[in-house]
């Protein structure tokens, strides 16, 4: 039996045992209750110390808003600050090592960052700066104490096999996967059970191949329902030709992967002495948008999505009463495309053709084409045909910026012709995109028109910023204006 299968039987044996069988804490929810505790811990330190200060200074204590205000802005300050650095994440969370420096440094800035806030916002009147003081020692003190407590915790918690990563997923070559005992998968997982897929041991080059194919298959469907987000590749480091075959495989996947050292360079860094180490890997890719870029993201969605409805509902209300007098047929025409992690969504759009195709043969609009009503014509070229895809924003399906999401069939076509077309799937389509506003709208009747929308549209994905969305967005009205290639 391997090294694995023993690791998952021990852990199924604990669950019998216990009575408790299946039950784990899921990966996911960890960085979620350990920045609750430490925001807690915050919010009580500011309160307590504004309590204590008043009562050591023998004065009436005054209303506790203004330290639940400071409590508050501080905790938003910290814990943003510890996320960007992963110290709320598996595995950093779960080795036994308390980061005494790295909480220290931030929460010593995050006082900083506050006083000058203060200054700013002229709340010296309200807060005290005894208050402050008192806040400012006692904190570090709370928050060093309860990540020893989340620390020993974890440690139980792995130790019962209690905690299960679904977040990311282990794939390789078998011989290196066998070698990976629960010391190594604690300092690289921060747990010992983690979702493993292996690759073929056939010799035969072209039946390994297709073993291999289907394995990745395999992998890409249990990352889409589990809303993974890492792939991690155990592959002996001189076998060049699998390392490219499993890169080629998961830049069709919105995760970040890394290859992790194989066997021979684990022995040669001793990494199994020590579970406190940083792990040595090779970034393959990159993850498209962190955690705290994506809630920015569909936070700027929702906050114009939501009003721009509101606000264009009479726009709605004429359209439709135009579209029904001018031509037979529904008001929305519906169609299937691929959004985020390639799965498919019906996307919506006042119809402006007198056919709604949406099966294995899409053809594009053309100029001057016999199948686009006569209010379809203004429509189109006003971009209005576009609008009742903000609802799709709203459902979380789309966002207002990033790359135009095309039918199932231009899909299945241009991924054969073009090496990254993939990778345009690692961000939500949009509204609009980097492309519409640089002059690729419309149609891609030619392999070198879909080839420049995709460059484009790549150099999007790679170079996100919250300033990009909003030069978009105004660039984009400038874009509808010039009605360039909008028919």
């Amino acid at each position: 039996m391997s090294i694995g299968s023993d690791i998952r039987e021990k852990t199924r044996q604990v669950d019998q045992a216990n009575g408790q069988r299946g039950a784990f804490w899921p990966s996911d929810l960890i960085p979620y209750v350990l920045s609750t505790s430490d925001a807690l811990v915050i919010i009580l330190a500011s309160i307590g110390g504004g309590i204590v200060y008043h009562l050591a200074a023998g004065s009436p204590i005054p209303s506790l808003l203004p330290c639940c205000a400071v409590g508050l802005m501080a905790a938003f300050i910290y814990i943003l600050r510890m996320s960007g650095i992963g110290y709320y994440d598996l595995p950093d969370s779960a080795k036994p090592g308390v980061e005494i420096t790295q909480i220290l440094v931030c929460w010593f800035s995050t006082g900083i960052l506050l006083a000058f806030f203060a200054f700013i916002l002229k709340i010296g009147g309200d807060y005290s700066r005894g208050t402050f003081f008192a806040f400012y020692l006692v904190t570090p003190i709370g928050l060093l104490a309860v990540r020893k407590a989340t620390k020993l915790n974890l440690a139980a918690a792995v130790a019962k096999g209690g905690i299960r990563r679904r977040d990311a997923v282990l794939v390789g070559d078998q011989n290196e996967l066998a070698a990976l005992g629960p010391r190594d998968r604690l300092a690289l997982f921060g747990a010992t059970d983690v979702k493993e897929f292996r690759l073929s041991t056939a010799v035969d080059s072209q039946q390994r191949l297709a073993a291999d194919k289907s394995v990745f298959d395999q992998v890409g469907g249990f990352v889409r329902r589990n809303n993974c987000r890492e792939v991690l590749l155990v592959l002996p480091w001189n076998d060049d030709a699998r390392i490219e075959f499993a890169r080629e495989k998961v830049k069709n996947l919105p995760v970040s992967s890394r290859l992790l050292p194989d066997l021979h360079v684990r022995s040669l860094s001793n990494f199994v002495s020590s579970a406190r180490q940083r792990v040595l890997a090779v970034e393959i890719q990159r993850a498209p948008l962190s955690a705290v870029e994506r809630v920015v993201k569909r936070a700027m969605d929702i906050m114009v999505a939501g009003p721009a409805l509101a606000g264009l509902f009479p726009v709605f209300v004429l359209t439709a009463i135009a579209i029904k007098l001018d031509s037979e047929g529904p008001v929305i025409f519906r169609q299937r495309r691929k959004g985020f992690n390639g799965k498919e969504f019906v996307m919506l759009k006042f119809r402006t053709m007198r056919v709604q195709e949406d099966g294995p043969v899409v053809v594009q609009a053309s100029r001057q084409d016999p199948r686009v009503t006569s209010i379809g014509r203004f429509l189109r070229a006003a971009s209005i045909d576009e609008l009742p895809q903000l609802l799709n924003v709203l459902t979380g399906e789309m966002s207002l910026i990033g790359p135009r999401p095309h039918a199932l069939a231009h899909d299945s076509y241009f991924e054969k012709i073009l090496e990254d077309y993939a990778f345009r799937h690692h961000v939500k389509p949009g509204l609009t995109g980097w492309a519409q506003c640089n002059g690729s709208r419309g149609a891609t009747p030619t392999v070198e028109a879909i080839a420049e929308r995709v460059k484009l549209d790549l150099w999007y994905v790679n170079n996100w910023s919250l300033w990009l969305d909003v030069q978009i967005l105004i660039k984009t009205f400038f874009e509808v204006a010039r009605k360039r290639n909008a028919y």
